[in-house]
């Protein structure tokens, strides 16, 4: 007879490297896990036992939260008051580049109350640097047109006037379309701007508005009515 060999023995398979790691991983992380939650379950049982300590904690928590809210409203109180006293002198809006000569035009606003005052200024702006909503309710659209030079610079012309008259109101949704200079507007411009509702922001008002704390809107004539009252009334 003929003797049957033994079936041969599988080998088993070892597992790899990978497969070791991250079976390590998972351990390594279950075990973080299992101690995490173990704390936690200890101070959470330490806290009930100690109550005084949580309360404690929530009172200080409160406290610091009511000294950042108060610290947060002096801060706008305070921005609020420099905001209301600032004030440019024509040299140094001349002096300025015509960014930043936005950029006051805008904080001017701000001042006047006009509380999101933008500067929207650069290319491809379709003829809007400054956008504010005021106090009552009327959009504003402002082109800012900086003259190094002053009066001794170009004159803001028609075409300056016909950009902003072709967006302000059509492209911005402006209740109030201003063209700001610190140098001269041509008289061809000026009747232009009257013709089209429009309004000139010349050297001369432009020094008195910078200068003073009168909102832009008592300064300028034929201005559209609100479209609500004044928060400030």
């Amino acid at each position: 007879m003929t003797r049957r060999r033994p079936p041969a023995r599988r080998r088993t398979r070892r597992p790899s490297r990978r497969q070791q790691q991250r079976e390590a991983q998972l351990v390594a992380f279950v075990t973080v896990a299992a101690v995490a939650i173990g704390v936690v379950v200890m101070v959470v049982n330490w806290l009930l036992a100690h109550r005084w300590v949580l309360v404690a904690v929530l009172v200080f928590a409160v406290l610091a939260g009511a000294g950042w809210l108060y610290s947060r409203q002096q801060r706008s109180q305070w921005e609020a008051v420099r905001a209301q006293g600032l004030r440019y002198a024509l040299p140094q809006l001349d002096a300025l580049h015509h960014a930043r000569f936005e950029d006051a035009v805008r904080d001017l606003m701000q001042r006047d109350g006009c509380r999101d005052a933008q500067r929207v200024g650069g290319r491809g702006d379709l003829g809007a640097d400054v956008k504010a909503t005021d106090p009552f309710g009327r959009r504003w659209v402002i082109q800012c047109k900086h003259r190094r030079n002053g009066l001794q610079g170009p004159a803001v012309g028609t075409p300056d006037l016909q950009v902003l008259n072709g967006t302000a109101r059509q492209v911005h949704g402006a209740d109030i379309a201003v063209i700001v200079t610190n140098g001269r507007v041509t008289g061809p411009a000026t009747d232009f701007a009257r013709q089209q509702r429009l309004h000139v922001v010349d050297r001369h008002t432009l020094a008195v508005w910078a200068s003073g704390s009168r909102p832009l809107w008592e300064l300028l004539h034929a201005v559209p009515p609100p479209r609500r009252p004044s928060p400030m009334n």
